[in-house]
């Protein structure tokens, strides 16, 4: 139900809506500490009306950042490779859901997240706790608990609309906070990542 509200608001984005957000996103994103000293950044190719990443991730390599992005798997969970420009993006259908933008190439397997410095999340959106309200297929849920059992601790950065930081959005036991969230008017911090 809250999913779907966050979800038919975005709809109503025009692309130049979504392409002026995606600019300021991608600015403020950049005035990180974590993405200025960061050597390898998971990622995420958005879709659709989700906050605009591109100009961030061509940034981020142009910086020399090895950025990963995802491959959705059978059982949803995720495989990565890298990203060396749009021209290396394939546009995969995954049956009845959206397509999504993946690295075409070589695949490095779901545990090549856990040598990020910073995790770039996808999300409908956060709390005030810093809790993060998914699409609900778990696939993030996967790899935050892969980081966790491998000891990593990537700085957790979730990409919103202003709107989208509300009060509370329902958890589960599973349900781990991230350490901020940025939007195109700024950045709100919940927790310092651990060192």
């Amino acid at each position: 139900m809250l999913r779907r509200e966050f979800l038919t608001v975005r709809s109503r984005l025009t692309p130049d809506d979504v392409r002026a957000s995606a600019a300021a996103l991608a600015e403020r994103a950049l005035d990180l500490p974590e993405l200025a000293h960061a050597r390898v950044v998971a990622a995420y190719v958005s879709v659709g009306t989700e906050p605009g990443t591109l100009a961030l991730l061509d940034t981020l390599r142009a910086r020399g950042v090895r950025v990963l992005l995802p491959a959705l798997l059978p059982d949803n969970d995720l495989d990565w490779g890298t990203y060396t420009g749009e021209e290396s993006l394939a546009r995969v259908q995954h049956g009845g859901k959206m397509a999504l933008f993946e690295p075409r190439g070589e695949h490095l397997g779901p545990d090549a997240v856990t040598d990020a410095d910073v995790v770039l999340l996808p999300g409908l959106a956060v709390d005030a706790r810093g809790m993060r309200l998914g699409r609900g297929g778990g696939s993030y849920d996967r790899v935050l608990a892969r980081l966790e059992r491998a000891g990593a601790r990537p700085s957790l950065v979730v990409l919103l609309y202003d709107s989208e930081v509300v009060e509370r959005v329902p958890e589960e036991p599973h349900d781990r906070p991230v350490h901020a969230v940025v939007t195109p008017s700024g950045v709100r911090r919940f927790r310092e990542p651990s060192p």
